[in-house]
């Protein structure tokens, strides 16, 4: 069956039928937890409940209202670097808080650099892709950066927060070479909390993709999934905060999409925004 034509190799496992399931939160003891390292690999990292994603071991505000992200970005930069699945959080953020206005750079709709800004609350949003491999596009050199050098030119501070993802683009190049990039923007990474300890970086992870006939003839989630493996170990162990975005696209009942929908990005905004912010008890 998997031979045969025009057939996803994707295969539904169909539920033999109705059950329910009891869900017995967590009890969360310790506020600052969400101040230490995280182990990145640990699964199954929450669970979807009423649409809304629940860590198992932190603390997920909601921020349904962009009032509430205004809030927490006051004062803020935002720095966005890596492929479209992080442009994602870019667009939503811009779409949904009336104040950020996106400055219009000129820059193609793909591959940016692109900005936004709320000049009442001092809010900066940068979104800016990584440097080659690039598959979608063509890109001028002169726009090409790679993260490592970007992050070296930020003083960082408590008012600056760094998102970071890079995967999709390496899915169809051995290994090696992606694990070459993610050596030098772990050294970026810690050289930039050694001078600017109160950073907030946020590594968000692979996700599951749709595998149609074509796609999986240079695509797979079996490699996607070595590839986040990597990137998770490779940011394990520094005072850096994981969203899981694999986890959260693999556990929504939504199709798959190298673009989750709209309500899964919303759920990976409140996860990045409750490291950013976290709650007070």
């Amino acid at each position: 069956i998997f031979c045969s034509s025009d057939v996803n190799i994707k295969r539904p496992i169909l539920s033999s039928g109705p059950d329910s399931v009891i869900v017995k939160p967590k009890a969360f003891t310790d506020s600052s937890s969400v101040d230490r390292a995280e182990d990145p690999t640990a699964s199954p990292s929450g669970y979807y409940y009423e649409d809304q994603w629940r860590s198992r071991t932190y603390w997920i505000h909601n921020f349904n209202k962009s009032d509430d992200i205004t809030e927490c970005l006051q004062g803020k930069v935002i720095h966005l670097f890596g492929d479209s699945t992080i442009r994602q959080w870019f667009e939503y953020l811009t779409a949904f808080v009336p104040d950020l206005v996106e400055f219009n750079l000129g820059s193609p709709k793909n591959v940016g650099p692109f900005m936004s800004v709320d000049l009442k609350h001092n809010i900066l949003l940068k979104f800016r892709c990584h440097g080659p491999p690039i598959r979608f596009s063509t890109v001028f050199s002169s726009e090409l950066r790679y993260i490592a050098n970007e992050l070296n030119s930020i003083v960082g501070g408590r008012n600056t927060v760094v998102a970071i993802t890079i995967w999709s683009h390496f899915s169809t190049f051995p290994v090696e070479v992606y694990i070459r990039r993610l050596r030098n923007i772990r050294r970026a990474v810690i050289q930039l909390l050694d001078r600017s300890p109160k950073t907030s970086i946020v590594i968000r992870t692979a996700n599951v993709q749709e595998l149609g006939p074509e796609v999986s003839l240079f695509n797979s989630d079996w490699y996607s999934f070595q590839l986040d493996s990597v990137m998770r170990k490779m940011f394990s162990g520094i005072a850096v905060h994981f969203v899981d975005a694999w986890e959260m696209s693999v556990a929504h009942y939504l199709p798959h999409n190298l673009h989750p929908n709209e309500i899964i990005v919303k759920n990976q905004i409140d996860a990045f925004l409750s490291y950013v912010c976290p709650l007070q008890t």
